[in-house]
C-alpha cells in the first residue's frame, strides 16, 4: 500500500524586519508534524519561504535608506538561517522575489481566475491598513484604529483589479461545513463561518505599480498594476510545486490524494480560509484539506512583531540557550488555545525543570547505574518489577497519546505524553531506590540483585521509549539519548548529560 503524502506549509513572512521568536512557533509545529508523519512511514513535503513582494518591505527599505532588492535579500536570509537553528527538516523554500517557479504560478493563477470571470477592474476608495496589507471597513476598526497593528489606516482612493469573493459564499460554506476544508481549532472555523454568513466582499487584488514603487509582479495584459499582496503572496503554495512551470510535483502533492496542511496565526485566518479557498474553486483547484490555527506570542501581554521590536530574535536565542530550550518552551507552554506570554525566564525555568532536571536526570541516572552496577550491560528484559506499573503504562500509552494530540494539532498534549515517560521514572527510582537494592546485593541478598535487574531493565526501556517519542520534537537531544542507549561491544558508553542547566549558566553569564 502507497504511504499516505501529506504536504505542511507554514505561511511565507514579509521581510520587512528580522524575524521574532513568533516566527519560529510555526516553524517548529510544521517541523514536528513533518518528522512525526515520516517517523510513522508517511511521504511529507514541508514547505516555507519568504513574502519579498510586499508594500512593508518596500516602505521599510525607503525608511533604512536601502533599495528594496538589498534590503529584501537580507532579512530574507535571516529567516532562511531559522532552518538550522531551530533544527528544521524543511523540504523546500520560495522567496516570492527570487524563485523562478514564483511568477509563472502567480500569472497562470490570474489568467485562470479571469477565464472564470472573476477579475474585474473599478475605482475604490477605502481605509487602507499597511501591516494588514489590506483596505478596513470602518466596522472592523476599533476607535479608529486597526485592532491588530494599533495605527490609523490610511484614506487611499485607487482604480484596482478585485477578485468576486461575492460569488462564493455559498460553496465556502458548504466545504467547511461538511469538513471538506476543516479548520482547527473549532471556535476558528465558527469564525470564518460567521464571517461569511455576514455577506463576502470583493476584494483588490493589484494595486498601482507607481504606488509600490514598480516593486511586484505585474498583471498579466495591464503593466501599469502590480498584483497584490495577498493574491501574489498566497500562490505560493502551488507555484512552489511547479504550479505554472510543468513540474509534476504541482500533481503529486497538490492535486493528488492526501492531506494539505497549511498552518497559520489567526491574523491571516480570513486569508487563509476565505480568500484562499475561493481562489482555489475560481481557478478550478481542490481545497487545502486542513488549516491550523495557533494564536499569538506575546510579551509583557503584547503583541510581539517585527515593527515593535518586542520579540526575542530566536537565532540568538539558540545560539545562547540551546535549539532544544527554544523548541521544548514552544511545544509546552504554547495552548491550542489562547495567547502564550513570552519571556526569556520562562524558557529557562522549563528548560531546568524539565529537560535538565527531568528528562536529562533520568538518562544521566539510568545509564549510570547500568555502569556501576553492571559493568555497563543492560539486564534481559525482565517482567514489570513491584511500583513500576505506572512507568510501563506510560511507555506503553505514549505512542498512541501523541499520535492523537498531533491529529488534533495540540502540541502541548503530545509532549505532555513525552513527559509523563520521564516524570513517571523519575519518580520510580526515588520509589524504588535502586542504590539500596545494589548494596543488599552486595552483602549477599540475591533476591534484591534480581529485582535490581528488573528495574535497570525498566529504567533502560524508558530510556529507549522516550529518546524514540521525542524524536520530532527534540531531534537533537532524541539522537543523543539514542547514542547513549546504544552498546558498543555489549556495553553501554559512560553517561554523558543530555542537557545543561540555563539558569546556571544564565546567572553566571549575567
Amino acid at each position: 500500500m502507497t504511504a499516505p503524502r501529506t504536504y505542511i506549509t507554514t505561511t511565507i513572512p514579509y521581510v520587512n524586519a528580522r524575524p521574532h521568536i513568533g516566527h519560529a512557533l510555526e516553524l517548529v509545529q510544521a517541523d514536528v508534524l513533518a518528522r512525526f508523519r515520516r517517523q510513522h512511514g508517511g511521504r511529507v513535503r514541508f514547505q516555507a519561504g519568504t513574502d519579498d513582494n510586499s508594500l512593508k518591505n518596500v516602505l521599510a527599505a525607503q525608511a533604512a535608506g536601502e533599495s528594496v532588492r538589498e534590503f529584501v535579500d537580507r532579512n530574507a536570509e535571516a529567516f532562511l538561517a531559522l532552518g538550522p537553528a531551530l533544527s528544521l527538516t524543511v523540504d523546500d523554500v520560495i522567496r516570492t522575489s527570487r524563485d523562478v517557479r514564483h511568477r509563472p504560478g502567480v500569472e497562470r493563477f490570474w489568467r485562470a481566475c479571469a477565464a472564470s470571470g472573476d477579475l474585474c477592474r473599478k475605482r475604490y476608495e477605502g481605509l487602507y491598513c499597511t501591516g494588514c496589507e489590506q483596505f478596513c471597513s470602518p466596522a472592523e476598526l476599533s476607535g479608529g484604529r486597526c485592532p491588530e497593528h494599533d495605527t490609523e489606516p490610511q484614506r487611499v482612493a485607487e482604480e484596482n483589479w478585485f477578485f468576486r469573493l461575492s460569488r462564493y459564499g455559498d460553496r465556502l460554506r458548504a466545504a467547511i461545513a461538511g469538513g471538506e476544508l476543516r479548520i482547527e481549532p473549532a471556535g476558528r472555523r465558527n469564525e470564518v463561518l460567521g464571517f461569511i454568513d455576514g455577506g463576502l466582499e470583493d476584494f483588490s487584488v493589484s494595486r498601482p505599480a507607481e504606488r509600490a514603487g514598480g516593486w511586484g509582479i505585474p498583471v498579466p495584459g495591464d503593466p501599469g498594476q502590480v498584483i497584490y499582496v495577498w493574491f501574489d503572496a498566497l500562490c505560493n503554495y502551488v507555484t512552489a510545486l511547479g504550479y505554472g512551470t510543468g513540474n509534476d510535483a504541482y500533481q503529486q502533492w497538490w492535486v493528488s490524494e492526501g492531506r494539505r496542511v497549511h498552518l497559520l496565526g489567526k491574523g491571516v485566518l480570513r486569508f487563509h480560509a476565505v480568500y484562499w479557498p475561493a481562489m482555489l474553486l475560481s481557478s478550478g483547484q481542490p481545497l487545502p484539506t486542513d488549516i491550523v490555527v495557533h494564536d499569538y506570542l506575546t510579551a509583557g501581554g503584547r503583541k510581539i512583531s517585527k515593527s515593535s521590536g518586542s520579540g526575542a530574535d530566536p537565532a540568538e536565542l539558540t545560539a545562547e540557550y540551546g535549539t532544544d530550550a527554544v523548541r521544548w518552551w514552544l511545544l509546552r507552554e504554547v495552548p491550542r488555545v489562547g495567547d502564550a506570554d513570552f519571556a526569556v525566564e520562562r524558557m529557562i525555568a522549563r528548560a531546568d525543570d524539565e529537560l535538565a532536571n527531568g528528562l536529562g536526570n533520568l538518562v544521566n541516572r539510568a545509564i549510570a547505574m547500568i555502569g556501576r552496577y553492571r559493568d555497563g550491560r543492560v539486564p534481559g528484559p525482565e517482567p514489570v518489577p513491584a511500583g513500576g506499573e505506572d512507568l510501563d503504562a506510560a511507555c506503553r500509552q505514549a505512542a498512541g497519546l501523541i499520535a492523537a494530540a498531533l491529529e488534533e494539532f495540540d502540541f502541548r498534549q503530545a509532549t505532555a505524553a513525552v513527559w509523563a515517560i520521564a516524570d513517571e521514572a523519575n519518580r520510580f527510582i526515588n520509589r524504588v531506590r535502586p542504590w539500596e537494592l545494589a548494596r543488599a546485593e552486595r552483602d549477599g541478598d540475591t533476591s534484591a540483585g534480581r529485582m535490581l535487574d528488573g528495574v535497570l531493565s525498566a529504567l533502560f526501556g524508558a530510556c529507549v521509549a522516550l529518546g524514540a517519542e521525542l524524536a520530532p520534537f527534540l531531534p537533537d537531544a532524541a539522537a543523543h539519548i539514542a547514542r547513549q542507549c546504544t552498546p558498543r561491544e555489549g556495553r553501554l558508553p559512560d553517561a554523558v548529560p543530555v542537557f545543561r542547566r540555563l539558569g546556571v549558566t544564565a546567572g553566571r553569564r549575567a
